[in-house]
């Protein structure tokens, strides 16, 4: 190489005169552990994982310590628990690289190889990952941060408590699978005394809402499946299981316009043609999907996917501002595979970023079969939008306290769609007990009594059998029963006290059902 010889020439080529090696610290890791991740994106990023390693089942297990064995009641840990193709030593020593995996099959969600360090540091000082294939035992790895941030020690996982865990799971790892665990979890070690019910019921919330949205082309096949539960760490019971559901954002019944859904075609230079898949949304829609998802000024806009995955849902990329006028304005784009300039993932798969060439193809999008412009759309969308709210208001339903714990996932999801919420209530939830009845009654007398202070209803066990019958019975089973009692009682659960009135509809709901419920059991014996 030339020395170099100064000149009044722009020098377009940064002379060097050789090169050293500068090793990250391990203070690197402090940076990965404050990247920003949310919660929620944070285990979407885990499962990512599992859905790369062909995983069929994912559980996420909340485990909690309900302080029956002494101390506090508490959440003490999680697992990510899936059935995917497991890493041997070599490969586990890959994953928990950061960077260390430097190619990715063709369809694949990872990236940028940090995703499962950065998600799980984010949020706890202590990742632990087991894994084992059909070919190889379980093996284990785990970063703590107070190690990794002097010298990027990474512990080895005792092999016997490694397939300990595993056995622990073996209903969903069965030859091979993957176990991530978060310990020391910040969040977890905030929640005061009383409140763990509540935290949970919200977290679980908030993270079921985000996997039914962003992964919500895998959770419609047949073959793929979430579940979230919450696990006594000492007896292994669980204490709430919940399916997630996929929620659809384009998921309405009938479109908002005739002739839409419609697919344009931008020509973007530097990515080729992009098909943009716009829909209009029908007015004053109450679906989750619609309604649940986040502010409605937030939703519309892109939703940008890359191999079947949302990474950005709402938004309109620096291509026009939020207009009260564009709510029912949702358009599909899947990304190019091949590697572009005009868009760019960001790291926590939360958002994309594009160059100016994406808005000048949005200018020239047209419909290749009728040449319908997308600037045509947006004023249809609008149109829409504004016809709507000079129609005489339909009826509107009444408020409702929220469901929770006790009902299906499915039932949850349909209320929701179909009655407005009474945000920041505490829900009303089920489970079935021996009842106690001080005043001397019968318990069998009774189908259910009611906890109005806790918004809890006690479902008579003695009569679990006449609604499931021989199947077993789960937290979350007899639904047809737990919605219409949730329907009759929540009236009764908004008001201040239980007035005589309702006192009396109670005990003649009480007897008919009573009465029904035995003559299903007379059935079943005869």
């Amino acid at each position: 190489m030339a020395p170099y010889e100064p000149s009044s020439d722009w020098q377009f080529d940064v002379p060097t005169t050789g090169s050293k090696r500068l090793p990250p610290t391990g203070r690197s890791f402090e940076a990965l552990a404050h990247q920003g991740y949310g919660f929620e994106a944070a285990i979407a990023d885990l499962i990512d994982n599992s859905i790369d390693a062909r995983a069929h089942n994912v559980v996420v297990s909340f485990l909690r310590d309900t302080g029956e064995r002494g101390g506090l009641d508490r959440v003490v840990g999680l697992l990510v628990v899936d059935d995917g193709d497991g890493m041997d030593d070599a490969g586990l020593d890959t994953a928990m690289t950061i960077g260390g995996r430097e190619k990715y099959a063709p369809g694949a969600l990872g990236r940028f190889g940090a995703g499962l360090k950065a998600a799980s540091l984010s949020h706890a000082d202590a990742l632990t990952v087991i894994s084992r294939t059909k070919r190889s035992p379980s093996t284990g790895r785990r970063w703590l941060t107070a190690h990794a941030q002097v010298d990027f020690t990474c512990d080895i996982v005792d092999a016997k408590y490694c397939q300990d865990l595993v056995d622990r799971y073996d209903g969903v790892i069965g030859w091979q699978g993957t176990i991530v665990r978060w310990d020391q979890v910040r969040a977890f070690e905030t929640i005061t005394d009383g409140q763990t019910d509540r935290y949970l019921n919200d977290a679980i919330e908030r993270l079921e809402t985000h996997l039914g949205l962003y992964l919500h082309r895998f959770l419609s096949r047949d073959d793929f499946h979430i579940d979230i539960v919450v696990e006594d760490v000492h007896t292994r019971e669980e204490l709430d299981h919940r399916g997630v559901e996929p929620i659809d954002p384009f998921g309405y019944r009938i479109p908002g316009r005739a002739g839409f859904p419609r697919t344009y075609v931008a020509p973007v230079v530097g990515a080729g043609d992009i098909p943009l898949t716009a829909h209009i949304w029908p007015p004053k829609s109450p679906l989750v999907a619609y309604r649940g998802i986040g502010p409605l000024s937030e939703r519309q806009g892109f939703y940008l996917y890359r191999n079947e995955r949302l990474v950005q849902a709402g938004g309109w990329n620096g291509t026009r501002s939020p207009e009260g006028h564009l709510a029912l304005a949702r358009i599909a784009v899947d990304l190019p595979s091949a590697s572009n300039d005009v868009f760019s993932l960001t790291v926590k798969k939360d958002g994309v970023q594009v160059t100016p060439a994406f808005a000048r193809g949005l200018e020239q999008a047209v419909d290749p079969a009728s040449g319908h412009t997308f600037a045509a759309y947006l004023q249809e969308a609008g149109i829409t939008y504004r016809e709507a709210a000079r129609r005489r208001t339909e009826v509107r339903r009444k408020e409702m306290i929220p469901p929770g714990k006790g009902i299906d996932p499915k039932v949850k999801r349909a209320l929701r769609d179909e009655l407005p919420q009474l945000e920041g209530e505490e829900p009303i939830t089920f489970a079935w007990a021996k009842l106690d009845t001080p005043d001397g009654r019968d318990s069998g007398e009774l189908l259910f009594t009611i906890d109005h202070k806790e918004r809890r209803v006690v479902l008579n066990k003695d009569y679990r059998q006449a609604f499931n019958g021989d199947r077993h019975g789960g937290s979350n089973d007899a639904p047809v029963l737990k919605s219409l009692l949730y329907l009759m009682l929540n009236e009764i659960f908004q008001k201040e006290r239980v007035w005589a009135n309702q006192t009396d509809k109670i005990a003649l709901w009480n007897s008919v059902l009573v009465a029904a419920a035995r003559a299903e059991l007379d059935r079943t014996d005869s």
